[in-house]
């Protein structure tokens, strides 16, 4: 009886092997496009990072011209430590708040960004909470009484789009504008955002209006904001030209 011959192509040992060498392949692949895409994945960060640092004082702009509008406005940056003097060693720019924040608080780093922009200085402090789902983060910057915000940006990472993945919003970001950080007594208390705001106009009572349906990314934003900026009271007492009564 005539042998039939064997297809080895259906053979388990052959569909293995062939999902073996795939898997490389495409692994291969993947690691390659990944290698060579990091410095461009890394620049477009660096410089959506410098976008949002702008932001906060007025200044957009397109991220190919952001460089050249932050060296320009960016005067100074500054690494401090707890006690708020400035850690020589730490740059500022590249500071990890995501790492930072899992130290103890003698242990970080809190970068600051000081523009001046027609005259006008600006502080601008980096910012990072918990919302619903993850970490949000952004920018506020603070006019050169150290109390009045001058502007505000935030991102997030898993909110919920329509309710709190809303903090990114222009509109939402506006309300941060010349609200006041410290209360009339001179206590650092930030701005809270409230549910209902009576009061959306009034400038002095720290409160901003919340997002409807985003009540916990709300408390969020406001507890990364009253949390970040307790860290720069002392760098804020050592200067001599700051105006408003700080306690």
């Amino acid at each position: 009886m005539e042998e039939i011959p064997v297809n080895k192509t259906n053979t388990n040992g052959y569909t293995f092997m062939f999902a073996i060498i795939m898997v490389v392949v495409v692994a291969s692949v993947l690691a390659f496009t990944a290698t060579t895409l990091q410095p461009i994945q890394n620049e477009n960060v660096r410089q959506e990072k410098m976008q949002n640092i702008l932001a906060t004082v007025g200044i957009e702009t397109e991220r190919s011209e952001a460089e050249g509008l932050y060296d320009k406005c960016i005067t100074e940056t500054v690494a401090l430590k707890e006690d708020g003097s400035v850690d020589e060693k730490a740059d500022a720019f590249t500071v990890d708040l995501a790492r930072e924040l899992k130290k103890p608080g003698n242990e970080q780093v809190y970068p600051l960004y000081i523009a001046n922009i027609d005259g006008a200085k600006y502080y601008i402090i980096p910012l990072r909470g918990k919302g619903l789902w993850d970490a949000i983060w952004g920018y506020v910057s603070l006019k050169d009484d150290v109390n009045t915000i001058k502007g505000a940006v935030f991102d997030h990472k898993g909110e919920t789009p329509g309710l709190g993945a809303e903090i990114t919003q222009t509109w939402f970001r506006e309300r941060f504008a010349d609200e006041k950080i410290f209360d009339g007594s001179g206590n650092l208390i930030g701005v809270s955002v409230v549910k209902g705001n009576v009061g959306p106009s009034n400038k002095e009572d720290n409160k901003v209006d919340a997002i409807s349906g985003a009540t916990i990314t709300g408390n969020g934003v406001s507890d990364m904001i009253s949390e970040r900026l307790q860290h720069y009271l002392p760098y804020f007492k050592k200067q001599k030209d700051i105006k408003v009564a700080i306690q």
